[in-house]
């Protein structure tokens, strides 16, 4: 189970059936997002969710599927309640495609039947025996898209129309010839996969920079802290051999010293609070791109490879490093003293 605890709400770690994938590519459920309604960030990187116009989120499609197929490996491997779903009796095969628990008398129809489909017909006791990774592979195999018309969903998707970004089945193909170009249903897919493969490739290679920001940041936060207690220091050992009357400009001098901290480190704990919600973006987006490489239907891939793009677009734009103040005007105003 540990193979799988990415398709878990990254906020509560549970398994609702409503998860959404948001555009800093972290996923939470419907409850998770109502509770960060109100400040309007994600809770795992502090991105803004609920922007004004524009897509926020979508249903992450992958994660979803996911849960639903692992449900159905685990009722095998339990052995609970693995009835035909035609006859009631024991089952004893699964279709992938059909979705449903067979006994043998049904299976046989079903081969009868529906010989000449590509149905995918397993016995309940082979996927017992193999591994989850097994079960999904075979049904991402039978995890066909649908043509965008409803007349046709019956009909085995091969084409591309990239024209109105849409995938058609041979009729749609043949019989309108406003769907043009073409290309292969399988070769966009591909080129889909590749294209965020590489932009995650990309963001890796970016990841390492904004690592040592971070790191940076982290030293100059530890240094800053340093400063400010020499610059402490310093001041009382000089203001301590001045006179009485002078002592108002010690306060005021101590004052301003906390007031430079406490400003330096505000603006370093936003800095390192952005950068560290970049690095959990750049996270999410390696393991979803990954997810996505070994788990996806074509259609989980169509639908939601413009969506990830996008968004990995947005965070490979992101770069920034603060630079805190300094103590220079309370060392000028100390050397004038």
């Amino acid at each position: 189970e540990d193979d799988f605890q990415f398709i878990l709400c990254e906020g509560c770690q549970q398994e609702p059936p409503d998860l959404k994938l948001l555009t800093c590519l972290h996923t939470l459920c419907l409850s998770c997002l109502n509770i960060n309604r109100s400040i309007g960030q994600c809770p795992l990187c502090r991105m803004a969710i609920w922007q004004s116009g524009g897509i926020t989120d979508i249903d992450n499609l992958l994660f979803t599927s996911l849960q639903a197929t692992l449900k159905v490996y685990k009722k095998i491997v339990d052995g609970v309640d693995l009835v035909c779903d035609n006859c009631k009796k024991a089952g004893e095969f699964w279709c992938s495609e059909c979705k449903e628990f067979l006994c043998t008398k049904c299976f046989e129809a079903h081969q009868r039947y529906l010989k000449r489909e590509s149905h995918e017909t397993k016995r309940v006791t082979d996927i017992r025996a193999g591994s989850a990774k097994d079960f999904l592979e075979s049904i991402r195999k039978t995890g066909n898209l649908s043509c965008f018309n409803p007349a046709h969903e019956s009909q085995t998707v091969s084409f591309y129309c990239k024209k109105c970004e849409k995938a058609l089945c041979c009729l749609c193909m043949l019989l309108d010839s406003q769907h043009a170009p073409f290309c292969d249903i399988r070769s966009e897919t591909q080129r889909r996969q590749e294209e965020l493969g590489t932009m995650s490739q990309e963001l890796k290679q970016k990841r390492s920079g904004f690592e040592a920001t971070y790191a940076a940041l982290e030293g100059e936060a530890t240094r800053l802290e340093e400063a400010e207690r020499e610059m402490r220091e310093l001041i009382r050992q000089h203001v301590e051999q001045l006179v009485r009357l002078i002592r108002q400009e010690e306060e005021e001098l101590l004052g301003l010293v906390e007031v430079q901290q406490k400003q330096g480190q505000q603006e370093l704990a936003r800095e390192l609070q952005r950068v560290a919600g970049v690095l959990r973006r750049m996270e999410a987006s390696e393991r979803l791109v990954e997810k996505m490489r070994l788990y996806a239907t074509e259609r989980e891939v169509m639908d939601m490879q413009p969506f990830i793009k996008n968004s990995l677009e947005q965070l490979a734009a992101v770069a920034a490093l603060a630079q805190p103040g300094n103590f220079a005007e309370c060392r000028a105003r100390l050397q004038a003293l």
